[in-house]
């Protein structure tokens, strides 16, 4: 008994797969679906295409669908900022001076990246400062940093 499937047998297969990424949230079954996809597609170009070279093409496609998720696409939708690590994301981190420190205030400087989400901080540092000095974050205390003049 030979087994004759249709492409719409391979377009029923990869909606079904891809449908079961809802209950599965790895996103790796989502690329066996596309892999369906491709096999309907090429069984609708080549009707005669063997059952042998189907799952041939299903499980090469799968792979290379695969592969590229996780080699080339998953890793730029990762969050690469420092979030969450504060010290390490700020330490040598350098600023200017916008607002010298007085007795009565710290002073504040300007990042021009911004560092965990502000670009102007509070600071406090050992050495007087004056406007437009450049700086370096040595740590961080709550709120304020703690610098030294670059």
């Amino acid at each position: 008994m030979d087994i004759v499937l249709q492409p719409w047998h391979w377009l029923v297969l990869g909606m079904v797969l891809m449908a079961a990424e809802i209950f599965i949230p790895s996103f790796t079954i989502f690329w066996f679906g596309l892999g369906g996809f491709v096999v309907s597609f090429l069984l609708w170009l080549s009707p005669d295409l063997a059952i042998n070279w189907q799952l041939f093409i299903w499980a090469v496609s799968s792979a290379i669908f695969t592969a590229l998720w996780f080699i080339i696409l998953s890793p730029r939708f990762k969050d690469h900022t420092k979030a969450g690590m504060a010290k390490e994301a700020i330490s040598g981190e350098t600023g200017q001076v916008i607002k010298r420190p007085t007795e009565q205030s710290r002073g504040v400087a300007r990042f021009t990246t911004p560092l965990l989400g502000d670009d102007e901080w509070e600071f406090i540092c050992s050495e007087p400062v004056e406007l437009g000095d450049r700086i370096i974050v040595s740590e961080l205390s709550g709120n304020t940093l703690l610098v030294e003049k670059r």
